[in-house]
């Protein structure tokens, strides 16, 4: 399969909490619409420390990472960070990574929005099984229980 990417919308999120509070104007949310590539591999998202600067993004804390040739590298890690494609949003953090590098958006935030990738058409879709909005699992797995008990 080859590289997938997706038109995604990212919102500082506290903007958000901030203008329904009437603190700022709607037009004041900082948002930016960008492709990002798409990659189920991948536990987390990561963005760029330009598009980091445009959001103004809080820091919350530096994480290590392993990269997909092996190296360990740690990076500052921002949010909260409001996730749109189509009818879907997650609520997630990010990796920043340093300068103008790729855009990744992982399977948390992928899992959050009920997304999966076509690998036919290779592109993100929203689960045919519930077109209407993301429909999530509060269980655990029948194995998880039993490791449990």
């Amino acid at each position: 399969m080859g590289l997938v990417y997706a038109e995604i919308t990212l919102i500082n999120a506290v903007d958000m909490g901030m203008a329904k509070r009437n603190l700022i104007g709607e037009e004041e949310i900082r948002e930016v619409k960008i492709e990002m590539m798409v990659d189920s591999g991948a536990y987390e998202m990561a963005i760029n420390e330009s598009l980091q600067e445009q959001l103004v993004l809080t820091f919350i804390e530096k994480r290590k990472a392993i990269l997909a040739d092996g190296r360990i590298n740690e990076y500052d890690v921002v949010g909260p960070i409001l996730v749109k494609f189509a009818n879907r949003t997650a609520i997630c953090s990010a990796m920043v990574l340093p300068g103008n590098l790729g855009l990744l958006l992982g399977a948390i935030p992928m899992e959050e929005m009920d997304v999966r990738i076509h690998p036919r058409r290779q592109e993100l879709i929203v689960d045919q099984k519930h077109p209407e909005g993301p429909q999530l699992s509060m269980r655990k797995s029948r194995k998880a229980v039993a490791k449990t008990l």
